[in-house]
């Protein structure tokens, strides 16, 4: 299992369920599964529940809500918050940013910098009775236009 997935997550899910305050439901045990079973993901809820309806689970988008955002509570997925309303749901609890792939849809990780810490640097001092708890940066990335396309030719 990866690193940034809680250790042994998938090896006993009722147990690591319950380890963190959730009733494993039969709904839960499933989503669980899907989410965690396959490594790292970034994961919207209607992504989750066409799978999920793919797979031939029978739930609704809301119980797909409810479940990952009591998974995010339990602290096992992190939240991405995305254009408008737009939410992923993110297995990689470390401390890290994002791309987001315009054409695609898809976000990606940031890589890290050396030693594993996020590539940011120059940011303000917080309030002086602040201090920061979480930066989350997400940077949209789009093909670029072809060279031609961009400049204009000369005549």
């Amino acid at each position: 299992m990866p690193s940034h997935l809680p250790p042994g997550i998938c090896e006993n899910l009722p147990r690591t369920l319950r380890l963190h305050g959730l009733r494993p439901t039969k709904q839960r045990l499933a989503l669980a599964q899907m989410i965690f079973g396959q490594g790292h993901r970034h994961i919207a809820a209607e992504d989750l529940h066409k799978e999920a309806v793919h797979n031939g689970l029978e739930l609704s988008l809301a119980t797909v809500y409810n479940s990952l955002h009591c998974f995010h509570e339990a602290g096992l997925l992190r939240i991405i918050i995305g254009e408008g309303s737009k939410r992923w749901f993110d297995t990689n609890l470390s401390d890290h940013h994002h791309f987001y792939l315009e054409e695609t849809r898809r976000i990606i990780d940031v890589p890290a910098g050396q030693n594993g810490a996020p590539l940011i640097s120059n940011l303000p001092p917080p309030p002086e009775d602040m201090e920061i708890a979480q930066i989350d940066l997400m940077i949209k990335l789009r093909r670029k236009a072809a060279a031609n396309s961009r400049k204009a030719e000369p005549k």
